[in-house]
């Protein structure tokens, strides 16, 4: 019998915040006795799943943590550690780099400017930085049949339903699709081989971020880890337009998160209660990692600005969190949830 806890990912989408996702699959990696069966990722989730599937699958455990460690420093991460180390000392707190992005020129102008200009608007001088990146992956690997399976999320902009590319379907587009913000990238086009109909996708956020269901299949284990990037809680009531915008973003990219996290208890309270019989039902165990204090000091334009600082101070409190999961929660893995459902949505 094995001994390895076998656990799915859920891997949500936030720009350059993705970074902390990074920390956190570091330090899960670290951990022999762990091992991953499937992950679900949308936007920057979905490109830290497929660097770490390839990883795995051509180095093991080392392979996944050198593929996302070039992921990051392609967006913009040191790969000297002295150096970054010595940049991250001496670099002001989050909440200061926060707040001289949202109020720097540049980013003003920017943010005013997807008001009333269309990426379409652009022309020939239209282009996506994140192209150089999502076309390197290895995709003979990123879709080959074997664990750990991937799931990508984005929305279908015609339908308004959420697509999940998984298999042979993930491709540089696919990716480039999960993370199209609309108001920056053009629609992403795709054929369907199914159909021969070429469809448009937006970020997957706005539908499934991540979509949790692809990971209830009979084969793969109960347990689902969701790398949460998005802070579900805020304290202080936003009152500037920045604020405001930025709260906005937040709850909208954790509306879907939610809702399938409701019905996973729903469910679950059915079965409690006899009105549904447990034998029908999977035993699903909820875990989630995040650092809400870090990420209520952070803001959109954190997300859309990946600083070498932060993207470090973001990377080590990664693995500071999944370090406290692992010391707290790790005897829950296979027996129980670690997040407790009831309350999140009591009241």
């Amino acid at each position: 019998m094995s001994s390895k806890t076998r656990i799915n990912l859920a891997l949500q989408g936030g720009g350059a915040h993705g970074a902390f996702t990074w920390g956190v699959l570091d330090r899960l990696l670290q951990e022999e006795d762990i091992e991953i069966a499937a992950i679900s990722g949308t936007s920057a989730g979905a490109m830290n799943g497929a660097a770490l599937k390839a990883g795995l699958i051509s180095g093991g455990r080392g392979g996944a943590r050198e593929n996302l460690a070039w992921l990051w420093q392609q967006m913009g991460a040191v790969e000297d550690t002295r150096f970054s180390n010595w940049m991250t000392a001496l670099s002001p707190f989050p909440s200061m780099f926060s707040a001289f992005f949202e109020h720097s020129i540049p980013f003003q102008v920017a943010e005013a400017a997807t008001n009333f200009l269309s990426p379409y608007d652009y022309g020939p001088a239209y282009f996506n930085p994140l192209e150089r990146i999502a076309e390197r992956f290895h995709y003979d690997l990123v879709c080959m049949d074997c664990e750990p399976e991937l799931f990508i999320s984005a929305t279908n902009v015609r339908s308004g339903k959420l697509k999940v590319f998984s298999g042979e379907q993930i491709s540089a587009q696919a990716i480039l699709a999960s993370t199209c913000l609309p108001t920056l990238f053009q629609a992403v086009e795709i054929e369907d081989p199914d159909t021969g109909t070429t469809e448009a996708y937006w970020d997957g956020g706005y539908i499934g971020n991540p979509a949790l269901f692809p990971l209830v299949e009979k084969n793969l284990p109960g347990d689902v880890v969701i790398v949460n990037i998005n802070p579900l809680f805020r304290e202080e009531l936003p009152r500037t337009a920045s604020e405001i915008q930025n709260r906005i973003n937040e709850i909208s990219f954790n509306s879907s998160l939610l809702r399938e996290l409701r019905a996973l208890t729903f469910t679950q309270q059915l079965v409690s209660t006899g009105l549904l019989q447990k034998k029908k039902m999977k035993d699903l165990h909820i875990h989630m990692i995040a650092d809400n204090d870090l990420m209520n000091e952070l803001s959109v334009a954190t997300k859309m600005i990946p600083n070498p600082a932060t993207l470090t101070r973001l990377f080590e409190a990664g693995v500071a969190a999944a370090e406290g999961f692992l010391a707290r929660d790790r005897a829950n893995l296979g027996v129980r949830d670690s997040v407790d459902l009831a309350a999140m949505f009591k009241g």
